[in-house]
């Protein structure tokens, strides 16, 4: 085997540096399982079975509430961080796709960091193309 590009040897030196983003890829992907949700399923089926053991008190009740805050919490930080890294990698594809197109606009690449008035401005324009393109709808209506 021969060595690997240069850019191949950078990706993976950042990937095995990137701990985090690796232990939230992991998690995400474990916890959208059905095995996470059956767990879940489980921990609140036993929590209800022990309330008549614990008589129903406060703490048993707290118990549940504290976990499941915990949960959610933590859970918040765990999307963001899969919805960031997934977004990032959407628009490099996207640019990638408009970089290799002859005819495509290379103005496009990176719009995600435009201003909301600088967007507003390019959906007005693909607004308008999309109107000039589509068939007039009495035409449609009259076949």
């Amino acid at each position: 085997m021969g060595a690997k590009p240069k850019t191949v040897q950078v990706v993976e030196a950042k990937l095995n540096a990137d701990r985090f983003g690796r232990f939230c890829s992991e998690a995400s992907t474990w916890l959208g399982s059905k095995w996470a949700f059956v767990t879940a399923g489980g921990v609140i089926v036993v929590w209800g079975m022990t309330g008549p053991v614990f008589h129903f008190s406060d703490t048993w009740q707290l118990i549940i509430n504290t976990g499941t805050t915990i949960v959610t919490f933590l859970m918040v930080f765990l999307i963001q961080n899969t919805q960031n890294r997934d977004a990032r990698a959407i628009n490099l594809k996207l640019d990638e796709l408009i970089r290799a197109l002859d005819h495509a606009r290379n103005h496009m690449i990176n719009i995600e960091k435009l201003s909301d008035a600088d967007l507003d401005v390019l959906e007005e324009q693909f607004t308008r193309i999309r109107k000039q393109h589509e068939p007039d709808q009495t035409e449609a209506a009259a076949d």
